[in-house]
């Protein structure tokens, strides 16, 4: 017997944004699926807009497991994983085991397929995942400030700087053409 879509099916018990108050909760299951739709849509932007060789697939993979070890470790609040260096080492080494605990759940001959999904690299591809995981940082924070809650004011502002900092052409186009519609009210987007 194995356990690995089992275990998988629990990420939806695992919350986000655990150490401010939310107006609707977000786990890493709905979060995995926004950060797959996002790293998917941003390679097909590049490779469509600007010459990009991505892989939109494996972008879109890669998202959809970028946080399946956290339901071994919870999600450890951004301002405690990089309080310090120590501190992020530790943690990386953490989630290393346990997407590895993650893979053994899986038939001997499975794992090969599944093991690029669980492993943190440079690909192009991982870096359009890390991308994607910002919009989406920065979406949470837009739909919570629509719901009224100011708390994540500070952390919109913050987010948004650093997406503004980005150099990649398709971020750049998402966040121009695509961004500005999750402000408005689902009449509007009609």
């Amino acid at each position: 017997m194995y356990h690995f879509f089992a275990y998988l099916s629990k990420m939806k018990h695992i919350k986000r944004w655990g150490l401010m108050r939310n107006t609707e909760q977000e786990n890493i299951k709905e979060h995995s699926f926004d950060v797959a739709l996002i790293a998917h849509a941003l390679a097909c932007i590049s490779n469509v807009y600007f010459n990009g060789e991505f892989d939109p697939y494996r972008a879109m993979a890669l998202g959809m497991f970028h946080e399946a070890g956290e339901i071994i470790t919870g999600d450890l609040p951004t301002p405690i994983k990089y309080y310090n260096p120590q501190i992020k080492e530790a943690y990386d080494e953490i989630e290393k085991l346990a997407r590895a605990k993650i893979l053994q759940m899986l038939p001997y001959e499975l794992q090969r397929e599944y093991t690029s999904f669980f492993t943190q690299g440079n690909s192009p591809e991982h870096t359009l995942v890390k991308a994607a995981d910002k919009l989406c940082a920065y979406i949470k924070c837009v739909e919570e400030l629509k719901s009224g809650n100011t708390e994540f004011e500070k952390a919109r502002a913050k987010i948004a700087c650093e997406i503004a900092a980005y150099d990649d052409p398709a971020v750049v186009f998402f966040a121009k053409n695509f961004l500005p519609s999750f402000s408005l009210a689902l009449d509007e987007l009609n």
